[in-house]
């Protein structure tokens, strides 16, 4: 990065620590890693006028992780696509560690977006023509990080998460348990603020799965990290800090399990 990005983003978070919310209330953003405020999604299509998320306000705190539910169609994925800074609200406003991330321009979005958010997706999305080491290590390039310490951060993640012994396979060779393992791997590189997991499980049999989510947790609860993650299990979902439930683009409910 830059070193004018790299001001303009520090300035930012600089400001952005203490001020007032639309109800005029005096917010302190250190003790929280996101703000969604009025958030809104409108897609015109053939069919008409389509409210994916209508006015929807939430806050996680650091180190919490946050399971959303919901049935099909009802914002899950346009939340996650939101926060992940992929697609930009009809209106409202997103904060990330305080940095409002729509008042920023595109290149300076996905600076924020390789550095401050991890992904992990439901089909793992790494590249299988090269080796498990290098999809780990290889947003940590992207960031700017030397190739030394980038090899260094990789191979100390994988080793935390017991796979270091696949470093130099390719990840169409490992099991979907493992393959999800080098993804989580991958979204942790560089040291995001938030984590984001869309069906983390879906593609997995049922103890594969529940060896994935205990390892969610305890990034949460022993290394603080805060994590969002979408799911269609409600045995998941009530195991994590806390459960958003969305309807018809709305939170129809905001529990702490």
């Amino acid at each position: 990065m830059n070193s004018k990005k790299g001001s303009i983003l520090k300035n930012m978070t600089k400001d952005l620590v203490v001020e007032k919310n639309t109800q005029n209330e005096i917010v302190d953003n250190r003790s929280f890693a996101l703000r969604v405020e009025n958030l809104s999604k409108i897609y015109d299509s053939a069919a008409g006028r389509v409210v994916a998320l209508d006015n929807v306000s939430f806050s996680i705190k650091k180190g919490e992780f946050v399971s959303v539910v919901g049935p099909s169609g009802s914002g899950k994925s346009t939340v996650l696509n939101m926060v992940g800074a992929l697609d930009r609200p009809t209106s409202g406003k997103i904060y990330i560690d305080g940095i409002d991330i729509f008042s920023l321009n595109d290149s300076e979005i996905a600076t924020l977006r390789n550095r401050r958010i991890g992904f992990i997706f439901q089909s793992f999305n790494l590249i299988n023509r090269t080796s498990v080491h290098k999809n780990v290590k290889l947003p940590g390039i992207i960031a700017g990080m030397s190739s030394d310490d980038a090899n260094l951060r990789a191979m100390k993640i994988l080793e935390a998460l017991d796979i270091a012994d696949k470093k130099n396979q390719k990840p169409i060779n490992l099991s979907g348990g493992q393959q999800q393992r080098v993804a989580i791997a991958r979204s942790l590189i560089n040291n995001p603020s938030i984590i984001l997991a869309d069906e983390p499980t879906g593609n997995l049999d049922t103890k594969t799965g529940e060896d994935v989510f205990d390892m969610l947790k305890m990034l949460s609860h022993k290394f603080k990290r805060t994590i969002i993650m979408v799911t269609h299990n409600p045995e998941l979902a009530e195991s994590t800090d806390r459960s958003i439930l969305l309807r018809d683009g709305r939170i129809e409910k905001d529990v702490f399990n």
